[in-house]
């Protein structure tokens, strides 16, 4: 089915696929070059500056990741140094509405991937706040904290849920 699917469309189901696998916010995945991804040993390291934050951001990235940026980019001649992706956030919202509108789901944007991959990445393991504020470099807790859902409601619950008269 992928040799069927345009350029135009492979690149915008590539942002959304390294959105949801990377959990980068929209502009730093439109912003990557080939040059960002760095060979370390056996693994490869992703190391850009946040176009929101202006943060230095270094992490390892999946093999398979990698793999298919590589990919993605030998197929459609693009250099090291060049852009991956020629698109706004204007046009991956525009295509995800029609998509989302066409399978019935509401109130998807691009940013919904990079709270998806978050929140799976809290859940994942052991709800550890602290691990996902880290991976997102929030400033505190708290921030992480409704960037994810938690409502004070939810962590009320959990307490009440967890008491014991010992």
């Amino acid at each position: 089915m992928q040799e069927n699917l345009s350029f135009k469309n492979v690149s915008r189901i590539l942002v959304v696929v390294l959105e949801g696998n990377l959990g980068l916010r929209i502009s730093d995945i439109l912003s990557l070059r080939l040059s960002d991804i760095v060979k370390d040993g056996d693994r490869y390291r992703l190391e850009i500056t946040e176009q929101k934050t202006k943060k230095k951001r270094v992490f390892t990235i999946p093999l398979v990741i990698q793999q298919y940026i590589e990919n993605y980019c030998l197929r459609n001649g693009l250099e090291k140094t060049e852009r991956i992706f020629d698109l706004t956030e204007r046009t991956i919202n525009k295509q995800l509405a029609l998509v989302c509108d066409y399978l019935g789901f509401e109130g998807i944007r691009t940013y919904s991937f990079r709270k998806w991959y978050t929140t799976e990445i809290y859940k994942n393991n052991g709800y550890d706040i602290t691990l996902v504020q880290r991976l997102l470099q929030h400033s505190s807790a708290a921030i992480t904290q409704r960037y994810i859902g938690i409502e004070p409601q939810q962590i009320e619950e959990a307490i009440e849920g967890h008491t014991q008269l010992l």
